[in-house]
């Protein structure tokens, strides 16, 4: 027996309404700034808050050099990091995208995409399925602010049956 068609998913804008279920939308946000330094500097004041000291893990500031995945992406997989929160920060101006799903295991169903400009960032909760970094420059770095320390802080999830299909035209047209 064949696997059914993949459900396609079309990449939705992200906001920090449409990602709360999943965590923090990281970006300029004049309601969160006021000036420092005798008025020169202005300061993005607690845009997110890393969540890593679980079983007494640290957080810690890494750099992903990452190369785009060809295209339409087939999810077949996600991952979650039930330790600590995740924070992913373009260095490049180019729009990236976020896949995330619901519930204790992800299926295509449950499954949202989100583009994000290359000014944005997201920081995940801990627990929260999300797929492996997805941009679509040719290569581009990212910020991550994750956590070190002892346990199991990853779980990977392979998809059997329906998979979903991330339709990108409409985000490259």
């Amino acid at each position: 027996m064949s696997n059914p068609k993949p459900l396609i998913l079309t990449p939705k804008p992200l906001t920090q309404q449409a990602f709360a279920p999943f965590g923090d939308v990281i970006e300029m946000d004049e309601d969160k700034s006021y000036l420092i330094n005798q008025d020169m500097t202005r300061r993005y004041h607690k845009l997110a808050t890393s969540d890593t000291d679980t079983q007494n893990g640290s957080s810690i500031i890494s750099i992903f050099k990452s190369k785009r995945w060809q295209f339409p992406l087939q999810i077949l997989m996600m991952e979650k990091h039930p330790l600590g929160s995740q924070a992913f920060l373009p260095m490049q101006g180019h729009n990236w995208l976020i896949v995330v799903a619901t519930g204790n295991v992800p299926t295509a169903q449950t499954c949202q995409a989100f583009i994000a400009t290359g000014v944005q960032g997201v920081q995940y909760n801990k627990g929260v399925w999300h797929h492996p970094l997805l941009t679509l420059a040719e290569q581009q770095n990212f910020w991550i602010v994750d956590r070190d320390g002892a346990g199991e802080n990853l779980i990977e999830h392979h998809f059997e049956g329906q998979t979903a299909q991330v339709d990108i035209r409409p985000v490259e047209s």
